[in-house]
C-alpha cells in the first residue's frame, strides 16, 4: 500500500488546476502579459481573471491581491518592504513570534542585522500565542506584527483575529501580517483585520513556484524584487500567468468544497489520534482541537522522528518529521523547544497530514504500521529500558 501522508509539504495537483493551467501553457496563450499586443492582451486577461477569483475565494479586492514566487517571497516582502518604509520614519521595530516558518524567522535575523529590533512573542504548551502578549510587546516605535495563521509542524491554529485588535487597539498604526500557507484551503480564514496576507499555491493543489500575498490598501511597502513595471510597479518579473491560473483555480475549488472536506478530515483526523496515542510514550504536539483538519503530529520516547520517517516511508508512507523546509537539517525543531519540550524529544517528531481522499483503511495502515516501526526503533535503542522504568509516565493527550 502507497499512502501519501504529507500534504502540509505539498498537495498533488488538482486537475482542476491543471485544466486552468494548460491554456498558458501550450497553443496561444503563451503571450507576455505586459506586452500590448493581441497575444499579450489574452494573457493579461488571464492573468486579471484569476486575481478576480483568488480575490473573490479571500474575500478582499482584485486589486489587493499581489502575484509572487510563492510563500517564501511573500513572507520575505512582507516583512522587508513594511520595514524599510518603517525605518524611514524611526519606526525600527517588529513582533513576531517564536514558532514561524523559517521564512519568517530567518527574515526577521537578517532585519536585525541591518538595524531593526524584534520581539518573539512565545507560545504556550500546545503552539498557542496570546493576544495579551501581543499587546504587551507593541510599543510606539512598533511598524509591523506577523503571526502565522495556522503552524506547519503541529497544526495549532492561532486566534490572529484577536492577537491583531490587541495590537490595533494599543497602536491603530500597526501593520498586522499573517503568513497563511499552510491554512488556506483547510479553514475558513478571518482576515478581516489583516493589512497582509501570505499564500502558496503548491499547499492548495496549486502548482508550485507561485504565491500571493494580499497588501491591503494604504499599506505602504517598498518593492522586494525590482526591474520592470509588473504587478502595479510593487513586484517586478514576468507575470506567471498559467501559475495564477492554476492557483486560482485551486483556491476556488478548495474553498467550495472545504465543508465536506473538513468533515471528513476530521473524523479522519480523530480515527489516527486516536490510534497513534494507543502506543506508550506517545505524545500529540499542538492544540488538541483548535488545529488543521488534517493535521496530527506526534513525539515517542526513545524513537527518534527521522529514522521513523525512514522506517514508514519503506512500509510505503509518506510522512515528515516536522517541516518539510527544515526536515534533512539534523537539527531540534525550534516549534517544539518553543513549546517546552526537551531536546531529545524536539530533535525529531513525526508529522502526519492528511488530503480529502484518505479512507478508513488508510488511517489503519498508518497507525499498525507506526505501531510497529516505533517498536522495531525502540527496541534497538540504548535508551529505552530506562525510559519505561521513569517513575512518571511520558504524558500522553
Amino acid at each position: 500500500m502507497q499512502i501519501y501522508a504529507d500534504y502540509a509539504a505539498t498537495a498533488p495537483l488538482r486537475p482542476a488546476a491543471l485544466q486552468a493551467m494548460t491554456p498558458w501553457l501550450a497553443g496561444t496563450g503563451f503571450g507576455n502579459a505586459s506586452s500590448m499586443y493581441a497575444l499579450a492582451r489574452e494573457a493579461k486577461r488571464g492573468l486579471e481573471q484569476a486575481r478576480c477569483d483568488v480575490a473573490l475565494a479571500l474575500g478582499v479586492m482584485p486589486e489587493e491581491v499581489f502575484f509572487t514566487s510563492g510563500g517564501t517571497e511573500s513572507d520575505n516582502w512582507a516583512l522587508k518592504g513594511v520595514m524599510e518604509v518603517g525605518a524611514l520614519a524611526g519606526k525600527k521595530h517588529f513582533i513576531t513570534t517564536a514558532i514561524e516558518h523559517p521564512a519568517i524567522m530567518q527574515t526577521s535575523m537578517w532585519l536585525e542585522r541591518q538595524g531593526m529590533e524584534y520581539t518573539s512573542l512565545p507560545a504556550d504548551s500546545v503552539g498557542r500565542v496570546s493576544p495579551e502578549s501581543a499587546a504587551d510587546a507593541v510599543r510606539p516605535d512598533t511598524k509591523l506584527i506577523s503571526v502565522m495563521y495556522a503552524n506547519n509542524e503541529i497544526g495549532t491554529i492561532q486566534p490572529v483575529s484577536e492577537i491583531f485588535a490587541a495590537a490595533k487597539e494599543k497602536n491603530p498604526q500597526i501593520i498586522c501580517h499573517t503568513d497563511a500557507v499552510q491554512a488556506a484551503g483547510q479553514i475558513d480564514l478571518d482576515i478581516g483585520n489583516a493589512d497582509m496576507v501570505s499564500l502558496s499555491g503548491h499547499k492548495m493543489g496549486g502548482p508550485k513556484g507561485i504565491g500571493v500575498l494580499v497588501i491591503r490598501k494604504g499599506v505602504a511597502i517598498s518593492p522586494l524584487m525590482h526591474g520592470g513595471h509588473h504587478e502595479r510597479n510593487r513586484r517586478s518579473g514576468t507575470e506567471n500567468v498559467a501559475g495564477a491560473a492554476g492557483l486560482a483555480a485551486a483556491i476556488t475549488e478548495s474553498v467550495q468544497k472545504l465543508p465536506d472536506t473538513q468533515r471528513h478530515l476530521l473524523r479522519m483526523r480523530v480515527r489516527l489520534i486516536q490510534g497513534i496515542l494507543g502506543i506508550p510514550y506517545s505524545r500529540l504536539t499542538g492544540d488538541p482541537s483548535k488545529r488543521l483538519p488534517g493535521h496530527a503530529s506526534f513525539v515517542f520516547e526513545s524513537a527518534e522522528g527521522e529514522s521513523l520517517v525512514l522506517g514508514l516511508d519503506l512500509a510505503g508512507i509518506s510522512v515528515s518529521s516536522g517541516s518539510a523546509c527544515s526536515s534533512a537539517a539534523l537539527e531540534a525543531s525550534h516549534v517544539l523547544l518553543a513549546i517546552g519540550l526537551p531536546h531529545e524529544l524536539a530533535h525529531g517528531s513525526v508529522r502526519f497530514t492528511l488530503g480529502a481522499g484518505v479512507t478508513e483503511e488508510e488511517i489503519d495502515y498508518i497507525v499498525e504500521t507506526t505501531k510497529r516501526v516505533v517498536a522495531e526503533r525502540r527496541a534497538i535503542s540504548p535508551v529505552w529500558d530506562a525510559e519505561q522504568n521513569k517513575p512518571v509516565p511520558f504524558e500522553t493527550l
